[in-house]
């Protein structure tokens, strides 16, 4: 065995271990939220030595921050499918909310909460996944399609930026303030339905 295929071995053997080292984390963090979790639980899990955890990740959060990294990446190219048809802003954002709650109810209310906390941390900027990440790119982009397509008033003062901005906290906290019920849905249609008449959506 050359010196390369060593190190591709040990390479491949750290990922698996990282992988199943991930997947305790999410059944633990499912269980018990983050605050709560256990570490030893979860390395229990794996197989593996408490400081192993440690390695793959720093703290708790970090594990937390690649799953919403992880549920980003999956909820774009879902997305991306969506906007192949070229659907109307309003479709899209209604989109954007069913795509949520399908992560929320697969992940649970706890955790699905815990991981969008990660997006307003400001003493862990290191966690955050705001701005710079695929799924917020997208719907910022589709605000200004929106706009070029003149679907949104022609305003040289409508910042698509702040537009998506403003549609993805009011989206958020509605998530996080109110449990899942035909009341927080009617809500949620109403916060798209505000801020697109805010912007002079054209119906």
């Amino acid at each position: 065995m050359t010196s390369s295929e060593k190190v591709t071995a040990r390479e491949a053997k750290r990922l698996a271990t990282r992988e199943r080292l991930f997947a305790a984390a999410v059944a633990e963090l499912k269980r018990s939220g983050v605050a709560a979790a256990d570490v030893g639980a979860i390395v229990a899990e794996a197989g593996v030595a408490h400081g192993t955890f440690f390695f793959h990740f720093p703290t708790k959060e970090h594990a937390l921050a690649e799953l919403g990294h992880r549920e980003e990446v999956r909820m774009t190219a879902e997305l991306d499918r969506f906007l192949a048809e070229a659907p109307a802003l309003r479709a899209t954002l209604r989109e954007v909310v069913r795509m949520s709650g399908t992560v929320e109810r697969r992940l649970g209310t706890v955790l699905f909460r815990d991981l969008l906390g990660l997006y307003f941390a400001p003493t862990r900027p290191e966690l955050q996944l705001w701005p710079d990440h695929p799924l917020i790119a997208r719907v910022v982009a589709e605000f200004e399609r929106a706009r070029d397509r003149g679907e949104l008033r022609p305003d040289p003062g409508v910042d698509p930026t702040s537009a998506a901005v403003f549609f993805l906290m009011g989206y958020f906290a509605l998530q996080v303030t109110y449990e899942r019920s035909a009341d927080r849905d009617r809500m949620l249609e109403q916060n798209i339905d505000v801020l697109l008449r805010g912007l002079g959506e054209a119906r």
